[in-house]
């Protein structure tokens, strides 16, 4: 790493060995064991420490490795939290004051914002040279995913998606499973969830409200267009708004479609279509309000033959409570899935069925008991070990040691959630008062990042940026 902090490290590490050198002794038995000397410590900042963002330093906190030392959020109320956790980190409400004045002392941030603003904190942190932790969804438009992928390789740090069931057991079980050949070969796959959990399908309030004191409203919106505060929006529904949000896919995409991209080796769609739940505002009448996710949706999207699979693969998506037909293999009374979200894979040789991040994997019928050779090492402490590994990684440096989510794998991962999104944005366009785009497939040309044969949908591959918040980047 090239940042002062760590040059600080190496200097300190190389006088201690040069001062000690007629004795050298394990650091452990120095300090005791399970010691961790504070020059060995990775100084992490967090932007956005509410909520999950709390959870988030809370874990890499845990760690021992970690020392969190700055704290930046726009609202006063959800840092509290972590200002009395950690009274020692120097607390800021703007992000960009906070890497302007600091950036020497901190080696790698935290991101969990709303989805709006990863990209741009992201990549900011990045051009520094830090290493980022970012809540999932990576970003909220397709073209800030490759610009965030491109971004990880142009400055060498070390990247980790919050989507942390990629740590856990499940998804490697499958994926041995898979490669045993014990349900052949896959070319189907139900995603499901029953997000959202926030007002989806509704208008934008017509009654503003006075912004609390505690709250920068303008940081808050940082590239989103201005518009007046309401009640509400903050610190959660924000997810059911396009402005802000990206609907259920957001929520729970990175969660779901993760099992399926990591044993099959997905990359890029090849095209999508979408179907979109609709809102009575009376009993005859339709409501069209295109500023909110809709309440649910069914998309379809193809993917192209991988080296694991014999041909192209169909993935579908569904979420608001929306199911795929149960598999004749499962009992009646058998829970599909885990009642609310889950996981099927439909092969040539078989069907295999899984939880949220991939737990609870079972073959079915589940009377079909099979085992095979572990082929992929478990990370310690799943979920917990997300974390932890991240940690270790940054102190071990770029390209030292493997981590579950980097950007080259959860930057196509999210861009494919937010191509789901696209047809869902691209089939809930009013154009003339018809919907032009609710019978189409969107044929998507990666290489140029647009779609081929719907260009009305194409404004939503990139957004306009707030003036002020533009994200300058070259891929």
């Amino acid at each position: 790493m090239k940042e002062t902090s760590n040059s600080r490290r190496n200097f300190i590490k190389s006088a201690t060995l040069a001062a000690a050198s007629f004795m050298i002794v394990p650091r452990h038995v120095l300090g005791g064991q399970g010691f961790v000397a504070p020059s060995d410590k990775l100084s992490i900042a967090g932007i956005g420490v509410g909520g999950k963002g709390y959870g988030d330093i809370m874990s890499f906190h845990k760690s021992g490795k970690a020392e969190i030392a700055f704290l930046c959020d726009v609202d006063d109320r959800r840092a509290a939290g972590a200002v009395k956790s950690f009274p020692k980190a120097k607390y800021y409400r703007d992000y960009r004051e906070m890497l302007d004045k600091e950036h020497k002392h901190i080696d790698a941030i935290s991101i969990s914002t709303p989805d709006h603003n990863h990209a741009i904190q992201t990549l900011a942190a990045m051009e520094l040279g830090k290493h980022v932790y970012v809540q999932k969804p990576l970003t909220h438009d397709v073209w800030e995913a490759r610009v965030l992928t491109d971004a990880a390789k142009k400055y060498k740090v070390v990247t980790q998606m919050g989507n942390q069931g990629a740590s856990n057991d499940g998804p490697r079980e499958i994926r041995e499973w898979y490669e045993a050949g014990l349900i052949g070969d896959v070319h189907t796959i139900y995603c499901w969830t029953d997000r959202p959990v926030w007002p989806s399908g509704i208008p934008w309030p017509t009654q503003t409200a006075p912004v609390p004191n505690e709250l920068d409203w303008d940081l808050w919106l940082g590239t989103a267009p201005y518009k007046d505060y309401i009640e509400k929006l903050v610190p959660f529904n924000w997810r059911g708004w396009w402005d802000y949000g990206t609907g259920a896919l957001g929520d729970m995409g990175c969660h779901l479609l993760e099992v399926p991209f990591s044993t099959l080796g997905l990359q890029y769609v090849q095209d999508v279509q979408a179907s979109v739940g609709t809102i009575y505002v009376d009993e005859f009448k339709r409501g069209y309000f295109p500023e909110s996710c809709p309440p649910s949706s069914h998309v379809t999207m193809t993917f192209p033959k991988t080296e694991k699979t014999a041909g192209p693969v169909t993935l579908h998506w569904m979420d608001g409570g929306i199911q795929p037909a149960r598999p004749d293999e499962l009992e009646p009374n058998e829970i599909f899935g885990d009642g609310g979200n889950g996981i099927l894979f439909i092969g040539t040789k078989g069907k295999l069925l899984a939880d949220t991040y991939g737990d609870n994997a079972r073959l079915l019928p589940t009377s079909r008991k099979e085992s095979v050779a572990q082929k992929y090492a478990r990370v310690p402490g799943k979920a917990s070990g997300h974390y932890a590994q991240w940690v270790e990684a940054c102190i071990a440096g770029y390209g030292n040691m493997e981590v579950s989510a980097p950007f080259d794998i959860s930057g196509p991962l999210t861009e494919a959630i937010l191509m789901a999104n696209l047809a869902i944005r691209g089939a809930d366009l009013k154009v003339d008062g018809k919907f032009p785009g609710r019978n189409l497939k969107l044929l998507w040309d990666k290489d140029k990042m647009k779609v081929s044969n719907f260009d009305l949908v194409n404004q939503f591959v990139k957004r306009e940026y707030r003036q002020g918040w533009e994200i300058d980047y070259s891929i």
